[in-house]
């Protein structure tokens, strides 16, 4: 899933998102929720990277690799996964250094809460530290 790529309203582009699951139908849907939590105006770009290429549940560097290179358009890419596997291959793929766009993070946040966070605050042009920032803070949301 990709979201529309309008740019900010300065006319530079807006940092992308990958969201990362075990689960192609999971990921699709925070992708969904996430963008039509941003609101109107400029979107970030937004990829849904989910379950392995047959459609099983697991993650794929392949797909996640190729789900960034779409969202890429020169401001940075803040990665977002769910569960411990998908950790472990967003980390590798950063690790190896040639699969990600340069400067892909890996964000510590939790998945939907911090995919709302993200989008929102890259819809607004924030740039990549800003948007892993949002999206790291959504650990603090409380429930109660």
């Amino acid at each position: 899933m990709s979201a529309t790529n309008t740019p900010a309203a300065d006319g530079t582009a807006l940092v992308g998102i990958v969201l990362v699951s075990h689960s192609a139908a999971v990921a699709e849907a925070v992708a969904e929720l996430a963008v039509g939590l941003a609101g109107g105006g400029a979107k970030a770009p937004v990829a849904a990277a989910g379950g392995t290429p047959d459609g099983g549940l697991g993650t794929s560097a392949e797909l996640i690799a190729e789900a960034a290179r779409s969202v890429d358009h020169g401001a940075g890419v803040a990665l977002l996964v769910d569960l411990g596997s998908a950790v472990l291959t967003v980390k590798a793929l950063i690790a190896e250094g040639d699969e990600l766009p340069e400067g892909a993070r890996l964000v510590d946040a939790p998945f939907v809460e911090g995919a709302v966070a993200a989008v929102v605050t890259a819809s607004a042009g924030a740039d990549l530290a800003a948007v892993a920032a949002a999206a790291e803070e959504a650990h603090g949301y409380r429930k109660e």
